[in-house]
Parts: structure tokens; sequence; C-alpha cells
């Protein structure tokens, strides 16, 4: 009997070191997005404290922002944690199932062998060899998170030089009526194209890195009033009005870089299972915005003395043709990164929750 129970150990043992090493190798080595129930676990708990204790003693934006800071970096922590403590209990079933006596001999040669301390005596060619492979683990999931980490700040880096130079073209918080009319006061509206090609760039980069380095989507700007989501919010409405409205000659580039922004927006919402439509068409799929709020924009950019087309109506209709490809997951990502305060995007979070 005890022999079929130290089988049974064994094999769960070797599963769930198994299991560690796939969530590892999914987080980390996988160049492409892959959902782990580890991660996901390690992350929603940390969520949840946060929630729990530090977030309901925040009193403004500013002291939110400040907690949730913290969010991602310990979350990155607390994933190690997660994978070493499955590491050290699957190889205390392990070393007890082949050798030890005890449980707690059993725990002490797994924990000596995983943090390689040496501490606890191993004894026998089948405990050495998991001492060794165990050690190597060990030192291989540190080191992997070590060279993680620059791979996400780098990601970080070039996200945010954008997020910051759009404060000088969208204003703060970024508005797309501002952007617009800022290029026709300044620049001249024939250079909005540029803007179009940067940002395609941009939401592409965006899409591979947030996917891949899942962390990065609760990194949090330097500066609380700014963030990744309501900065391409902005950039995807003020192509989508610069479409419908002004009136100048179309140009295929800002079709462009609305598409790669309402796919790479879809792409990371799909990693955290956010639910939309991915063939939504207005009017049978709703917008958050509100035509009262699409006649207010229009009025801005008239008195800003932007050209705008003639039939405000028909630009209604393809304001909202292009908005509802981004409207739901857009407000949705707001929502779970807790952004800032941004017309247009993170306001219609704050707007339900009234």
């Amino acid at each position: 009997m005890l022999l079929v129970l130290r089988v049974i150990v064994f094999l769960a043992g070797m599963v769930l070191v198994a299991w560690t090493l796939f969530s590892a190798i999914r987080t980390i080595v996988l160049p492409r997005s892959a959902p782990d129930q580890l991660t996901r676990f390690a992350f929603v708990g940390v969520r949840r404290i946060l929630l729990a204790l530090p977030l309901r003693w925040a009193r403004t934006y500013e002291q939110t922002d400040r907690i949730l800071a913290f969010y991602a970096p310990i979350g990155l922590l607390a994933l190690l944690f997660t994978w070493l403590a499955m590491v050290l209990a699957g190889y205390t079933g392990l070393f007890w199932a082949i050798s030890m006596p005890s449980w707690y001999e059993a725990f002490r040669a797994s924990g000596s062998s995983l943090l390689t301390l040496g501490f606890a005596p191993i004894e026998g060619l089948g405990a050495t060899v998991l001492a060794f492979s165990e050690a190597a683990i060990g030192l291989t999931m540190v080191a992997l998170l070590i060279a993680y980490l620059p791979s996400i700040y780098a990601a970080f880096q070039r996200r945010e030089a954008a997020v910051t130079l759009l404060e000088v073209r969208a204003g703060q918080p970024p508005s797309a009526v501002e952007m617009i009319a800022r290029f026709h006061r300044i620049h001249g509206l024939d250079r909005l194209s540029e803007q179009w090609q940067t940002w395609e760039a941009w939401f592409a980069d965006v899409e591979e890195s947030h996917t891949s380095l899942a962390p990065l989507v609760f990194l949090r700007s330097p500066d609380p009033r700014k963030s990744w989501v309501t900065a391409a919010g902005a950039v995807l409405d003020a192509a989508s009005l610069t479409r419908a409205l002004v009136d100048i000659p179309a140009d295929a580039q800002a079709d462009l870089c609305i598409r790669a922004g309402f796919l790479a927006l879809r792409s990371i919402a799909s990693y955290f299972g956010v639910p939309y439509n991915p063939d939504a068409h207005f009017p049978d799929d709703p917008i958050s915005i509100e035509r009262e709020e699409f006649d207010q924009a229009w009025d801005q950019l008239s008195e800003a003395g932007v050209p705008l087309k003639a039939d405000r109506d028909q630009a209604w209709l393809d304001f909202a043709g292009w908005r509802v490809n981004y409207d739901r997951v857009l407000v949705s990502l707001c929502q779970i990164t807790m952004a800032p305060y941004a017309p247009w995007s993170s306001d219609r979070s704050l707007l339900r929750q009234k």
C-alpha cells in the first residue's frame, strides 16, 4: 500500500513540476500570445489584495495611481514565488517517493536543492539526480525572469516615448478634437498623414509586445495623468473624425492607422478574455459616444476653423462606423487598467459607474 502511495505521489510531483516549467515557458520564452493559468493566478491574486486593502484607503486618483504603479512589479515577483513554491512542492513529493522516510526531510532536501543551499544531506543516485535537476530548474527560472525584465522595460520605453510626445499634439488629457485643431493651427492638416504612419507602427509594436509580455499592459506611465490606453483612444478618434467630417482629401494612411489600432486593442482584449463582436456594425452595434457629443466636437472644430464636410448626419454615421470597431475594447481596457480621465475613452467607464 505504501509503495502504491509513493508511486502516486511521484507521478503527482512530476506533473506539478512539468506544469510549472510549461507555465514559465509559455510566459517568458514563447514569443507569442499564450495565456497561462498560473500567471493569471499570480496577477489576479495581487490585484485582489490591492483592491481589498490599499485601494480602499485611496481618496484621490493620484493616490490610486501610486498604489497601482506597484501592481505589475509585485505581480512579477509573486509569479516567480508561485513558480518556486510549486517546484518546491513537486520535488518534495519526488524526494519522499523515492527515498525520504518523512515529509519533513523531503521538504528540507527539496528546499536545500532549489535554493542551492546544500545544508540537507543527499544520499543515493536517485536523490542526487533530483537535487541536481531541482537546482538547475530554480536557477533557470530566476535567470529567465531577470532576462525577462530588460525586454519588458525596453518595450515600455518605446511605448511611453510616443505617449509623451502626444501631449504636444493632443493636449493633456489627450483629445482627438484638440489634436485635429492643433494640426490645423500649427502644422497644417496635410501633416496628419505622418502621425498616422507613426502610430500605425506604434500599434503594431504594442500588439506584439503587450500580448507576448502581458505585464506591460499594467505598467503605468511615469506621469499619473497619462496612459497608453487613452493615448491610443485619442489617436484612433482623431483618425476617425478626420476621415468622417474633416473636408480634406481621403488619406489611406488614416484608414491603415485605425485598422492597426483596433486590431491591436482587440488582440490585447482577447488575451484578457474581453468579449467583443469582431464583425460589429453601426447602428446594430451601438457605441458609447452619443450624437450630442459628436455635435459638440463638430462645433468645436468649426470654431477652430477646421474645414468640415457639408453633411453632418452622414459624417456622424461615418464616424460611428469607424468607432464601432474599437469602442468596446477601448472602454474595457480603460476599465482593466484603471486609466486616468480622458474624453471618449476612460470617461466612458466612469459614466457607467455612476
